[in-house]
């Protein structure tokens, strides 16, 4: 999960960059926690969705801050 800051949202938005056929970012919040919080459920949802159509989870990669 990869979370920044969005001057143009004016919140924090929720990336995950290895789900590729989920549209991007995924969720969003006005503080870091709360972005957290819907990312985490976010990513519950896009993996049980992957299971349902039968498409393999991506791996994990590793992000370097930049």
């Amino acid at each position: 999960m990869k979370i920044e800051w969005s001057e143009e949202d004016n919140c924090y938005v929720v990336f995950l960059p290895e789900f590729t056929r989920a549209m991007q970012p995924v969720s969003d919040g006005n503080s870091y926690g709360e972005a957290a919080q819907k990312g985490q459920e976010a990513l519950e949802s896009i993996i049980e969705f992957y299971q349902v159509e039968g498409w393999s989870l991506p791996q994990p990669k590793h992000l370097q801050n930049v």
